[in-house]
């Protein structure tokens, strides 16, 4: 690709070849004219201050052929200059009145810095654009999410009130699980929006990681067999990290949420490594499977990796998206792989080994 020259080079290249062109017609052109004028026409040239007629007619050319060189390279310059200027201004103005498709137009003899500036300007129009696009999405979606829980609870407290449903401890169990669920959600809709202003905290601790993770499990083993599923665990019961617990127990959660939702129902494998300085957390489910395309999306907020599926089997299609948001707080990433039969999901980040305590062996 031809590197395009700078604009300040551009200018001063100009401005010197103008300045040069002035002075070979004002200089040399007076060389060529008096030696014309002695040898064909002596008597045309004055003897006093006042030049001749003659003399007035070439002084008369030598202004007129430099202006019309200033002229020349001042429209050359203006082309380069005012028209990409002018190009971006407008577009700015259309993209401030809302039209956020508004694009400035490359023109081919914007050079330098100019032409830079409709590139730039023309990235910041695209990327305004997307953000706008997802802003939309977010909010369309958050408004889906949430009108199936307020619904139902308007719904059964409309009942109750009406004398329609009997209080009974079966309802009220209902209506606090639509509670919980919202409070999920908008515990996830936070946790994403701090990690997206990059305003995440986490409470770091040195923790031997098993033992935090084990109580999920736990918690988790009485619904993973109601469901078919058996358990196996693998975790590395000596291994120290420095992590926030909490943070990362939330990430196995909303993992094991996920595999209950989505996975057919088989072997569930939980690990827990280090290697090379990493730790790596992981839920392998036997199937059935991910399609490599929606792979690489499956970890953005609302989306999921089978719309029909999903909204079958519930979720918000946030808890993948707060699991990446918990590893990039910890300085690390999350993926998706497939295994042998089925998807594993984990995530990945740096850690610093530590010596047991004392307090910790206790």
């Amino acid at each position: 690709m031809k590197r395009t020259p700078g604009l300040r080079r551009q200018i001063i290249q100009s401005l010197t070849v103008m300045a040069l062109g002035i002075i070979l017609i004002s200089v040399f052109g007076s060389y060529v004219f008096y030696a014309i004028a002695v040898t064909y026409l002596p008597g045309s040239i004055s003897e006093t201050w006042m030049p001749s007629q003659t003399e007035l007619v070439w002084i008369v050319c030598t202004i007129v052929a430099a202006l019309g060189m200033a002229v020349f390279v001042a429209i050359r310059l203006s082309q380069r200059l005012i028209t990409p200027l002018n190009s971006v201004a407008h577009s700015l103005r259309e993209v401030a009145q809302g039209r956020l498709d508004a694009r400035a137009p490359m023109d081919e003899k914007a050079m330098g810095e100019t032409a830079q500036l409709v590139r730039d300007f023309n990235a910041m129009a695209e990327r305004l654009q997307g953000m706008t696009r997802e802003r939309e999405f977010w909010n369309a979606a958050i408004a889906h999410e949430l009108r199936t829980p307020v619904t139902i609870l308007r719904g059964r407290l409309q009942g109750l009130a009406e004398g329609v449903f009997s209080p009974s401890s079966e309802i009220f169990e209902g209506l606090l699980r639509q509670v919980e669920g919202l409070n999920r959600l908008i515990e996830d809709l936070r946790v994403l929006s701090l990690n997206d202003s990059g305003h995440l905290e986490l409470q770091r601790a040195t923790v031997r990681l098993a033992e935090e993770l084990d109580t999920v499990l736990q918690a988790f083993a009485a619904p993973l067999v109601a469901k078919g599923f058996h358990l196996h665990s693998e975790l590395d019961a000596n291994l120290m990290v420095e992590c926030d617990a909490v943070r990362i127990r939330q990430a196995l959660m909303a993992l094991l949420e996920n595999s209950l939702r989505h996975a057919d129902p088989g072997n569930l494998r939980v690990r827990l490594r280090q290697a090379d300085g990493w730790c790596h957390l992981s839920v392998e489910d036997d199937g059935p499977g991910i399609d490599s395309a929606l792979a690489v999306d499956i970890f953005e907020a609302f989306r999921r990796g089978d719309p029909s599926r999903a909204r079958q089997s519930g979720g918000s299609g946030l808890g993948l998206a707060v699991v990446k948001a918990i590893a990039e707080a910890h300085g690390g990433h999350a993926e998706c792989q497939p295994s042998d039969r089925g998807s594993s999901f984990g995530i990945s980040w740096p850690i610093r080994l530590c010596p047991p305590t004392p307090a910790s062996l206790s």
